[in-house]
């Protein structure tokens, strides 16, 4: 299986930084979330994604997002195979420096 490509915290924030409109979905629990999100954040818990797939569009990339990036990246084989461009956040929000909202 090919491997997921990756975005790291730290691009993903300078992307940011620079005005980039980026799909950005964040596959944590609700109390995980309740402590902050990337800002422009979509929230969709992993174990709903299934019954979300109607909201992706195929043209668009999205980069997924949990606490230490296994998750999404479980989220980003999935979506892969439903023919979606994806990317996962290595490090999760563990290793995000950047604001919270």
């Amino acid at each position: 299986m090919n491997p997921i490509e990756i975005i790291t915290p730290e691009e993903l924030k300078q992307k940011l930084e620079q005005g980039e409109k980026l799909e950005i979905v964040d596959v944590r629990e609700d109390e995980e979330v309740a402590g902050g999100m990337i800002p422009g954040a979509k929230h969709i818990a992993m174990g709903t994604i299934p019954e979300h797939v109607d909201q992706f569009e195929k043209g668009k990339e999205y980069i997924f997002v949990c606490r230490s990036g296994r998750r999404s990246e479980n989220v980003c084989y999935y979506m892969r195979e439903q023919g979606f461009k994806v990317r996962n956040m290595v490090g999760g929000m563990l290793e995000w420096t950047g604001k919270t909202k």
